[in-house]
């Protein structure tokens, strides 16, 4: 024990081992609910700089028109209910939403998580790791992360090309790699640790990406195939920021055959969603106040 921090009171009882973190509980509604996902990718934000993730998802939900076949019972991110963001008639527009919630298109093997609150603090580790045993035993086959990062925390050499940058586990890495080298695509770039100390020690830095790194590092040591898909951006209107990085999934993952829909649709879409969040739950000033 630490000096001057005072240990837990004595019961007089011996002590056991600390219980091991509970699964995410999944909870299934509607008429399409299933628990088994085996074979699926599941699609999931980061709560990250712009809220891009957030707003990428959005897009693909509404684009896409999935139907929400659960939501997730955990204490790792702030409690929040509001209305449908997805309404498109009078019917379901009185439906409500919650914190985090499941979307799933058995016709393309997808299945969405949709986070809409910040984080607790010092819940990021337990929630990381209650995903992954969720991803586990619904049987996943992989797992895409959207985020984003600090466009002004660039370093010299990110500073070139596209904004745009991918991240691969190693289990995920003997499938796809050779498919990312035929996109042209750039991988995130590991930095300096010790700039202008020492240049030679290389680290993964993701500034303003949420848990988008704790999320990879669990991945990789658990075996779990990821992909990350992030941009670099700055706060304000993200809704670009949104729209590229859905481009850059769909260069890849093919959601829909051509280039994505008509861009003014598109915004027109995600401003909706975002006036039903902020309206709702102001989800996202205390999403960015979160990633900071």
């Amino acid at each position: 024990m630490r000096r001057g921090v005072e240990g837990p009171r004595s019961t007089g009882r011996s002590r056991s081992a600390p219980d091991p973190v509970p699964p995410v509980m999944f909870v299934p509604c509607g008429a399409a609910a299933r628990r088994d996902f085996k074979g699926f990718t599941l699609l999931m934000p980061s709560v990250s700089v712009g809220n891009v993730g957030q707003l990428a998802i959005d897009l693909v939900i509404s684009t896409l028109d999935m139907p929400k076949v659960g939501y997730f019972y955990t204490d790792c991110l702030v409690p929040m209910v509001g209305n449908n963001p997805y309404a498109t008639a009078e019917e379901n527009s009185t439906e409500l939403s919650i914190n985090a919630e499941v979307y799933s298109l058995p016709s393309k093997k997808l299945v969405v998580l949709q986070i809409r609150s910040p984080f607790i603090k010092n819940k990021y580790t337990s929630f990381c790791q209650t995903v992954l045993s969720w991803v586990k035993s619904s049987k996943c086959a992989r797992v895409i992360l959207l985020s984003s990062s600090h466009a002004y925390q660039r370093d010299d050499q990110q500073l070139h090309g596209t904004p745009l940058r991918y991240l691969l586990s190693p289990t995920i890495q003997k499938t796809v790699g050779d498919q990312m080298q035929e996109l042209n695509w750039k991988e995130m770039e590991k930095v300096a640790a010790y700039p202008e100390i020492n240049n030679a020690e290389k680290v993964l830095h993701i500034p303003g990406g949420g848990i988008t790194k704790l999320l990879f590092t669990e991945s990789c040591s658990k075996g779990i195939p990821m992909a990350v898909l992030l941009k670099f951006c700055s706060e304000g209107d993200n809704i670009p920021d949104a729209l590229a990085l859905v481009n850059y999934l769909n260069e890849w993952f093919q959601l829909i055959k051509s280039e994505l829909y008509h861009v003014m649709n598109a915004e027109e879409c995600l401003k909706k969603a975002c006036s039903t969040s902020r309206s709702n739950s102001k989800t996202l000033k205390s999403c960015s106040k979160d990633i900071r």
